[in-house]
């Protein structure tokens, strides 16, 4: 049992697939896992352990933003022994030839800052994904023929944004999408020497503003998971 996670030692897998909604940690823990049992319920952020093709796996949510994902990763794997991390989770589009629906692979994470921004001081940290992990998710994705775009991806560190000029110098530097939380799980596993990847999918799109309604994300969510799966384990 860690401060934020009441799960018992050996209740946590080597491999964490991280959404930032309690609620889609369980639907796809129900979706996609076998003999899925709830390990963690503390503050209502669930979290569940279960099996895919034979492998271990944890779904435990993360919370939304930068600071609520620290928390998660740092602990799952300082206390859990966590060495795969995976984000799973919706983002904005900010290019004209992504689409609702597609998949983005984030190869780099831009931020303006995170809860490690004091641990770097001067230093202009560039967060990165595990290659590895990458290269399995593009092979998969096209293995899928899901349509899925791979580069780098704008973490913010606000949801309602009174930004319009840092949108669009994010969109004139090829920033495929913008989520919250991919920069910090990127640095945090850099630190500890474990893997992380944000695989995501494209809810809102920030040039058409088309977006999905609530009750069709989920529906819409299930390549992404597959994708992230085959990444852990293939």
């Amino acid at each position: 049992m860690s401060t934020h996670i009441g799960a018992n030692p050996g209740d946590i897998a080597e491999t964490v697939l991280m959404p930032g909604d309690p609620y889609r940690a369980k639907w796809a823990a129900e979706t996609f896992l076998d003999d899925a049992v709830c390990v963690n319920q503390v503050r209502g952020m669930l979290g569940f352990t279960g099996s895919w093709k034979g492998h271990r796996v944890t779904i435990q949510g993360s919370g939304m933003g930068m600071p609520s994902l620290s928390i998660y990763a740092n602990e799952l794997i300082r206390d859990y022994g966590a060495k795969t991390l995976i984000r799973i989770g919706s983002a904005g589009a900010m290019q004209k030839h992504i689409k609702i629906r597609d998949v983005v692979i984030a190869m780099t994470a831009t931020t303006l800052s995170t809860p490690s921004r004091g641990f770097f001081r001067e230093v202009s940290f560039a967060p990165c994904a595990d290659y590895g992990l990458l290269e399995k998710a593009v092979a998969t994705a096209r293995a899928k023929a899901t349509p899925a775009h791979v580069g780098g991806i704008y973490s913010s560190d606000v949801f309602y944004d009174e930004r319009p000029d840092l949108n669009e110098a994010m969109q004139r530097h090829g920033v495929l999408a913008v989520e919250m939380e991919a920069a910090e799980l990127y640095t945090v596993a850099a630190r500890h020497g474990v893997r992380a990847l944000a695989v995501l999918t494209i809810s809102d799109h920030l040039l058409t503003h088309e977006a999905l309604p609530s009750e069709d994300r989920e529906r819409s969510f299930g390549d992404m998971v597959e994708i992230a799966l085959h990444a852990a384990f293939d």
